[in-house]
């Protein structure tokens, strides 16, 4: 196999385990969204990987769970089947974590006997499995905020588990598309100007704090409240914007800022990404594809937030919103790095 061979077939391999990060975002979304993530109340990496096997295995996991002080405050009258509903959620939510984990360390230590990722290809994408991990116990660590008298998640812990998802998935997609396209396999044309390229990266951050933002929205329900837009209630800047003190604990905790910030980095994408494709487009022939796709998906992924948030969250709205975010995302990170090859 030659060099541009093996390249080739580590770059699609970090593709592949990039849907499926994606593939478990979405399934985590939809956790979230149907109240499932807490169904769980152990951590068992290995063996926690069998579902029940018999009606007693039930019985026993569903016992569990009512000792938990979501089963006593708020599905006390839940049944068995009930529990077995949100149950499979949450476990394919983690089996879909733990797959990540399979194709990920197999492929890697077969390219690795074969010579086919050395030096710091190695080591960079061997932190890759470094931060997958990081990522479960993050996981863990987040259900275990909502186990306590308070049964919700933390939104703090929320967003850092989905950060972790973006930065894992922008990482492994980047070092895919420079083994595609190494700089000395570029095309003659000169790369955009670094204004645009500067302009990129502060977009990808930019994305970046959207998508926390949306995890402190989901995390303390702030989308099911101010269900109007383009204003809030009536008001372009709700009047209780700051009604919490201290005065920061209101970008975290209140419902009116946490959504009204969200809104204002959404009005900033709206304006920035078009523009970003512009200057591509006239800078960048060769890397107008992303830059179109970008502002197009744009366009949708603002459609669907609106729609989320006009009928009050439902959950295949809201999870497509948050597959969306990705997907946003991962345009952003091959417009900026077709437009440094091109």
């Amino acid at each position: 196999m030659t060099k541009t061979d093996t390249q080739r077939a580590v770059a699609w391999w970090l593709f592949a385990c990039c849907a499926l990060v994606f593939a478990t975002m979405v399934v985590g979304g939809v956790t979230r969204l149907t109240h499932s993530g807490l169904s769980i109340v152990e951590w068992k990496p290995l063996i926690g990987a069998l579902p029940p096997l018999s009606h007693a295995d039930w019985l026993e996991l569903f016992a569990k769970y009512q000792q938990t002080p979501e089963f006593i405050k708020r599905n006390h009258d839940m049944t068995l089947d009930g529990f077995q509903f949100i149950f499979w959620w949450e476990w394919a939510h983690r089996l879909s974590g733990r797959l990540i984990g399979v194709v990920f360390f197999l492929p890697y230590v077969w390219f690795l006997v074969r010579g086919q990722l050395r030096g710091a290809l190695a080591a960079k994408v061997f932190g890759f499995f470094i931060l997958g991990g990081l990522q479960g116990a993050m996981g863990w660590y987040m259900v275990k905020s909502g186990l306590v008298d308070d049964p919700r998640v933390s939104q703090y812990r929320l967003a850092a588990h989905l950060g972790l998802a973006f930065l894992i998935f922008g990482l492994m997609g980047w070092t895919g598309l420079g083994l595609l396209q190494p700089r000395s396999k570029a095309v003659a044309d000169q790369p955009a100007t670094a204004f645009t390229q500067g302009l990129g990266n502060w977009l990808v951050a930019l994305v970046f704090i959207m998508v926390l933002s949306g995890a402190l929205v989901a995390g303390i329900h702030a989308g099911l409240a101010y269900n109007t837009f383009p204003l809030m209630n009536g008001n372009f800047v709700p009047p209780e914007i700051f009604m919490v003190e201290p005065l920061w604990l209101n970008f975290f905790t209140n419902m009116a800022t946490v959504q009204f910030d969200h809104r204002m980095i959404a009005w900033a994408l709206m304006a920035l990404i078009p523009w970003f494709s512009w200057r591509i487009w006239n800078e960048s022939p060769r890397s107008r594809t992303p830059a179109v796709a970008l502002t197009l998906w744009l366009a949708v992924q603002v459609g669907l937030g609106i729609a989320t948030l006009l009928l009050q969250v439902p959950v295949a709205l809201a999870a497509a919103h948050q597959a969306g975010a990705m997907v946003l995302f991962g345009l952003l990170i091959w417009a900026n790095h077709a437009i440094r090859r091109s």
